[in-house]
């Protein structure tokens, strides 16, 4: 194996919803054979209750305890920790109206990333709605977090992807 994520053991990949970051951390599994844990299905529980966050503490300390491992999500209750144990943080910083459209179009589709017990919600829904206009605030709300754990982290490795197709192009260098 002979590509640049293969010098990392501890990866976590951030940034808005819909950007990408699913995806890229199951190729990235695919090229690394390390663990791959989607932080919305250990997170989420029936009827989309949020696990509180002492559960979300607790069982993330579980994941960063292993020698390798990829996380993907955001969640900036717990993102420093995260930080602080990665050896490479994946920012995807993708364009807001990609990531609506992306989101949007994803809604009919059967995802791995999340816990199947959960029902996939419609497109007017309260939920989707809210979580539209989540990924339409990102940048105001949450990019600046990331971007101060960056300075705050500066021995871990950073990739700020700005495009899909500068993160696949990337983790294949």
């Amino acid at each position: 194996m002979n590509n640049r994520v293969s010098n990392y053991n501890k990866i976590i990949l951030v940034g808005n919803g819909g950007s990408g970051k699913s995806y890229l951390s199951k190729r990235i599994a695919e090229l690394t054979g390390h663990p791959l844990y989607h932080l919305d299905k250990e997170f989420w529980q029936p009827g989309w209750v949020m696990m509180s966050k002492e559960g979300r503490i607790a069982r993330q300390h579980e994941i960063l305890s292993g020698d390798k491992w990829i996380i993907d999500g955001d969640y900036g209750s717990t993102m420093e920790t995260r930080f602080a144990a990665a050896d490479l943080v994946i920012f995807m910083d993708i364009n807001r109206i990609t990531c609506i459209i992306s989101a949007t179009k994803r809604l009919k589709e059967k995802r791995t990333d999340m816990p199947d017990y959960l029902e996939t919600p419609g497109i007017f829904s309260k939920n989707f709605l809210q979580f539209a206009w989540y990924i339409w605030n990102f940048p105001k709300s949450r990019r600046k977090n990331i971007l101060t754990l960056r300075g705050k982290y500066p021995h871990v490795a950073f990739a700020h992807i700005k495009t899909r197709r500068e993160g696949q192009a990337w983790i294949l260098k």
